[in-house]
């Protein structure tokens, strides 16, 4: 399986697991708001998607 690599706020992140990944950024949302919580949003939804590299930028 491959690693998941995230790039948040320019710090790139490897990931064992796709299911950590987006346990992080989920409760990562959940504890955050405004342009914080778009940032974490981003990377969740890309993760959902099944994408290996997933960065805070919007599409």
């Amino acid at each position: 399986m491959n690693k998941i690599t995230t790039v948040c706020y320019g710090k790139e992140d490897t990931w064992e697991t796709k299911e950590a990944a987006e346990q992080f950024f989920l409760q990562a949302m959940m504890g955050s708001d405004g342009s914080e919580r778009d940032r974490y949003t981003n990377i969740y939804i890309k993760l959902q998607m099944g994408m290996d590299f997933c960065t805070d930028d919007e599409y």
